[in-house]
């Protein structure tokens, strides 16, 4: 499953901008309790070959998903929540 989120303080915490491990958000990044940081994974049903890198996490409940980073809160809703199978290529 994935989700999406935005740099909102009532969807992240205290620090909206800056991921678990401790890097800036940006466009290619998603959060994931199930992987470690650095893993790249592809999502190829929906985005072909883009690369993205776990470098967030999210809530303990969520363990069987991903969160796609996105710039706005309207975009983040906009993609809402999809079943995906994900690629693993590091």
């Amino acid at each position: 499953m994935a989700t999406a989120y935005s740099s909102s303080v009532d969807e992240t915490d205290s620090t909206p901008f800056i991921t678990a491990k401790g890097t800036y958000v940006r466009d290619g990044i998603i959060a994931a309790n199930f992987l470690p940081f650095g893993t790249a994974v592809k999502i190829p049903a929906i985005y072909g070959n883009k690369i993205f890198v776990v470098e967030d996490r999210m809530n303990q409940r969520f363990s069987d998903r991903i969160d796609l980073w996105f710039p706005s809160k309207q975009a983040a809703r906009q993609f809402g929540k999809k079943k995906v199978i994900i690629e693993i290529v590091s």
